[in-house]
């Protein structure tokens, strides 16, 4: 574990923006934890914020008034599930999700082979409910180990415990839990889960509902990533983003009808909601692959997301840009969007963006 005072954000985030936090620990160790909050309690440090990879962050550009630990833990166990079919396989909170994946699919433990090439680290998962093209974490999450900041001490949670919606958890926009560990219920076998989306499908040379071998469909679904711009690329000139901006909108049935009739995508998720693509509904507000939006904020070259895009790049333009495209979306498709990405320090235009007061 080490400290440093009044360092960037920026650098710890895929969009290369933020200001400074008042202190900044990085945790390499899953025993550091322990020598962290015995230095909260000692010193009484305030604000308590995470960042893993930074994939889905807009940090302010005033920085953060408080701690932030970068979380860099690694390590994976795996056990044996008291069913008998399926294995029990843990991974720190810092565990890079990509390398999870690799693991699991070299291992042919099948569950998570749908979130290849999405950013981030493990211990986000649960709190996001990350998921991709039908697959989502909790689907097989059996509990998150975490350090509860109330009670000032380790817990353990059960997926019913978690909580769990369309990207979102009971963690999600709660300061009382860090995320230290999380166990997922993997299936041994050779094929995928059915490809529900068509375009993996097809790439992978199956029918729509259809499994693939699990290498075809994990490289059916990097290659699908890869053409949106979905993959980060150090060279992409698209690199700079939070994946999709926006959740996918929830839409009543009257209003699914109407937009499928215009050819949109709409799909039922695992939440039992049904939802309508956000990057479609940008695309039918008028918007343009590659339209500067802001000052050094544009749309992205390749899907209908947005990026940072040069050195005059600010968070405040980035949320500004973000909460303008909403603002055009409603007023021409009669559907709210929501920002998805974790939102750490203060900015007033921070409120547009999370929609509804929750």
């Amino acid at each position: 574990m080490h400290s440093i005072d009044h360092t960037p954000l920026a650098p710890l985030t895929t969009l290369e923006l933020g200001g400074p936090a008042s202190r900044l620990i990085t945790l390499d160790e899953p025993g550091d934890f322990d020598d962290l909050t015995a230095d909260i309690r000692q010193h009484g440090l305030p604000g308590v914020r995470v960042i893993g990879s930074g994939s889905n962050v807009i940090a302010a550009d005033t920085g953060y008034d408080g701690l932030v630990v970068h979380m860099r833990t690694a390590g994976v166990e795996v056990g044996s599930h008291p069913d008998g079919q399926r294995v029990l396989v843990t991974a720190q909170a810092g565990h890079l999700l990509q390398d999870l994946v690799d693991e699991a699919v070299a291992r042919r433990f099948g569950g998570i082979e749908m979130l290849t090439g999405i950013p981030g680290t493990v211990g986000a998962t649960p709190i996001q409910n990350v998921g991709a093209y039908g697959q989502e974490v909790a689907g097989t999450i059996t509990s998150v180990q975490a350090y509860d900041w109330q009670t000032r001490r380790r817990v353990e949670l059960s997926a019913a415990e978690c909580a769990f919606g369309h990207r979102t958890s009971r963690f999600k926009h709660s300061a009382r839990w860090t995320i230290l560990a999380v166990t997922f219920a993997l299936t041994p076998r050779e094929h995928s889960c059915p490809l529900i989306y068509r375009a993996v499908a097809e790439t992978a040379g199956v029918q729509t509902g259809q499994s693939a071998p699990l290498d075809d469909a994990v490289a059916a679904v990097r290659d699908v990533r890869t053409k949106k711009g979905m993959v980060l690329d150090s060279a992409d000139a698209d690199r700079r983003s939070v994946g999709s901006v926006f959740l996918s909108p929830v839409i009543d049935l009257e209003r699914a009808e109407v937009l499928r009739s215009q050819g949109a995508p709409v799909n039922l998720f695992p939440d039992g909601t049904t939802r309508v693509s956000a990057s479609w509904l940008i695309k039918e507000s008028s918007f343009a692959l590659g339209e500067p939006l802001a000052p050094g904020i544009r749309v992205s070259n390749r899907h209908f997301t947005l990026v940072a895009d040069g050195p005059d790049a600010t968070a405040l333009a980035f949320a500004g840009a973000s909460a303008l495209v909403a603002e055009r979306v409603l007023a021409v498709t009669k559907v709210l969007l929501t920002a998805e990405p974790d939102l750490v320090g203060e900015l007033p235009i921070y409120q547009a963006l999370r929609g509804p007061a929750r």
